[in-house]
């Protein structure tokens, strides 16, 4: 019976839907009937429900995004005691078990493995993925990003733990559009080392497929705040351009150029050599380690001749990833670059890739000279590790991702996050 049931759902795809519909073959071929056709009615079955949260699932998602005080005081309260912190820890070697049947970690985890939509099929994304620690937070990360039209370049740290690039590895196995770089390197802060992750996937990526449209960095403590459709149909309103972090260079951090720098001991160490100045009498811009630019864009980033040696120019600065992007941006013939001149500069306030708080930056409402408000979380390196009294803040900006969220410390933020992305997802494809 089941085979003459699966049988007539095959016909009838093919005879109705034709090759766009891959998501509807995927169902047909891997799930029962009662599913499939539940599929038609109503997505219920790809919520993210309690059931799918850890201990954090006693909170109250809903009140949290409304900023209920209660909700929120229950939510801190919870973060502070000892068995809760204890019970959120999830080991590497989880994650390599759970791998073992990608078939079922993938059906247990609720991962999107078709298309919602004939837009966001046509229009697909390419992410690099620099992460070091954290697979928790990594794994939780690849599933909200997560579309199989995407293609997904993971680099971990070669300085990493054994048992963090097993755990990462087992994960992009499970996946055919997601697969770690081919050349890995030790990255040191604020070292040439955190660009040439980038560009190792950046040409990963270039090569393995010619069909997407944009690429898009992160780090492993990023966390999506828009679904698949709304980035597909924000990208498409740029009809090419770019969106990025590219301002005039500071005052303060013009020493970053000035000077050369050298790797010691894995640290960057500042030298009293003077550098020559930049080629082609190029103004520096200052900006951010994470980007979103076309395909064109990487692709001079890969051949341009005079771009490559711009590149090489920048490595023995200090910090280079807050620096080449944003001056690359503004480099002539570039696709989707702007003119060097200070009128097209764009904070990271406006560009859609991402929404960090800096601690010198945070205020009251009232306060003219903050930015945004006052961090929920705790701060690491002075940047904002957001808490869920933060969420409906993010959520009323505009950008792409948000950095920094860490499920070790409180996976509330991120779970009531996952819900309502996941939420938001399926509406949209019904």
């Amino acid at each position: 019976m089941w085979l003459l049931k699966r049988g007539s759902w095959l016909l009838f795809l093919k005879l109705t839907v034709g090759l766009g519909s891959l998501w509807m073959l995927y169902l047909a071929s891997h799930l029962d009937t009662d599913k499939v056709s539940g599929f038609t009615r109503s997505h219920s079955w790809l919520e993210y429900t309690d059931e799918d949260g850890g201990p954090e699932k006693v909170c109250n998602c809903s009140g949290i995004l409304q900023r209920d005080q209660e909700s929120l005081e229950q939510a801190k309260l919870l973060t502070l005691t000892k068995t809760f912190r204890k019970r959120i820890q999830i080991p590497d070697e989880f994650y390599i078990n759970e791998t073992q049947d990608c078939r079922n970690f993938k059906l247990r985890r609720k991962y999107l493995t078709f298309p919602l939509s004939k837009e966001e099929e046509d229009f697909p994304l390419a992410y690099s993925m620099v992460v070091h620690h954290k697979v928790q937070n990594f794994e939780r990360l690849l599933r909200a990003i997560y579309a199989p039209q995407n293609i997904y370049c993971v680099h971990v740290d070669k300085k990493s733990a054994p048992s963090v690039t097993s755990a990462i590895l087992a994960i992009t196995s499970c996946f055919p559009n997601v697969f770690m770089v081919s050349e890995a390197v030790s990255v040191v802060y604020a070292g040439w080392s955190r660009v040439q992750a980038d560009l190792n996937c950046m040409a990963d990526l270039y090569n393995a497929s010619t069909k997407w449209k944009y690429f898009i960095n992160l780090c492993g403590q990023d966390f999506p705040l828009k679904t698949n459709l709304e980035m597909v149909r924000m990208l498409q309103s740029l009809k090419g351009s770019n969106s990025l972090e590219s301002e005039s260079l500071p005052a303060e951090k013009r020493w970053r150029i000035h000077y050369v720098h050298n790797i010691t001991d894995g640290k960057i160490k500042t030298t009293k050599e003077l550098k020559k100045p930049p080629p082609f009498n190029l103004p520096i811009k200052s900006g951010s380690a994470y980007i979103v630019v076309s395909r064109g864009y990487v692709g001079s980033v890969l051949k341009d001749s005079k771009i490559k040696e711009l590149t090489n120019w920048f490595k023995d600065t200090y910090s280079p990833d807050e620096l080449i992007w944003a001056t690359i941006q503004r480099f002539p013939g570039v696709p989707g670059s702007k003119w060097p001149n200070r009128k097209y500069d764009q904070t990271d306030v406006n560009a859609f890739a991402r929404l960090v708080k800096w601690a010198g930056h945070e205020g009251s409402q009232d306060s003219e000279s903050a930015v945004y408000p006052e961090c929920q979380g705790n701060h690491v390196r002075s940047i904002c590790v957001y808490g869920a009294g933060d969420l409906q803040w993010l959520l009323q900006n505009h950008h792409f991702f948000a950095n920094k969220f860490d499920t070790d410390r409180d996976p509330i933020a991120v779970f009531c996050l996952e819900k309502h992305l996941r939420h938001k997802a399926l509406a949209e494809a019904e």
